[in-house]
């Protein structure tokens, strides 16, 4: 399989100091204008430590996809699975923090979409994964209200858990939970 974006235009790599601000402001963008619910610290601290949380842990990573000079995409992966609460607790205990590798922050600017780098970011984030002594599987949930979000999980991922009835994060807020086999 090809994992490289459709577009020469584009340069996907790990995060490095320099993209940290260039991450955390995609991140922040995608939370107010594409989520419409703003920057919530229960849910997103890491933004915050991009460089605590993804450069200096061996066991994390934060992708990017830059154009020219500008982050444009992101992906990462974090030890943990879902927390409880908010999720059920028979969610919690399937994926331990010690065994799962967490697909996280998976944005692409609404003008760089459709140029296969969401796809080409998941890749090496499970590869990464596969790569870490201890993780067993990869784990993500999504919120479906993002334009294009359920569609692309599907084609890439196993449905575990449909939240949308349960209504776990309130209002504005459909999450469905999925898998991912490990790249072996």
């Amino acid at each position: 399989m090809n994992d490289a974006p459709r577009s020469p235009a584009y340069t996907v790599r790990p995060a490095a100091p320099a993209d940290v601000e260039g991450a955390r402001r995609l991140m922040l963008d995608t939370f107010y204008r594409e989520f419409g619910y703003g920057y919530v610290p229960a849910w997103h601290r890491d933004v915050l430590d991009i460089t605590g949380t993804y450069l200096e842990n061996p066991r994390h990573l934060l992708l990017v996809a830059v154009h020219g000079e500008e982050v444009v995409a992101t992906t990462g992966i974090r030890a943990g699975g879902p927390q409880h609460p908010p999720h059920p607790r028979w969610l919690a205990d399937r994926y331990p923090p010690a065994t799962t590798a967490q697909l996280v922050r998976v944005y692409v600017r609404p003008e760089h979409r459709r140029h296969g780098l969401a796809r080409t970011l998941v890749r090496r984030a499970c590869d990464f994964a596969a790569s870490v002594p201890g993780y067993d599987c990869v784990y993500l949930h999504t919120n479906t209200e993002a334009e294009g979000a359920e569609a692309f999980w599907r084609s890439t991922a196993k449905e575990i858990f449909d939240a949308r009835p349960t209504g776990e994060h309130g209002p504005g807020v459909a999450t469905v939970h999925f898998e991912i086999p490990m790249p072996r």
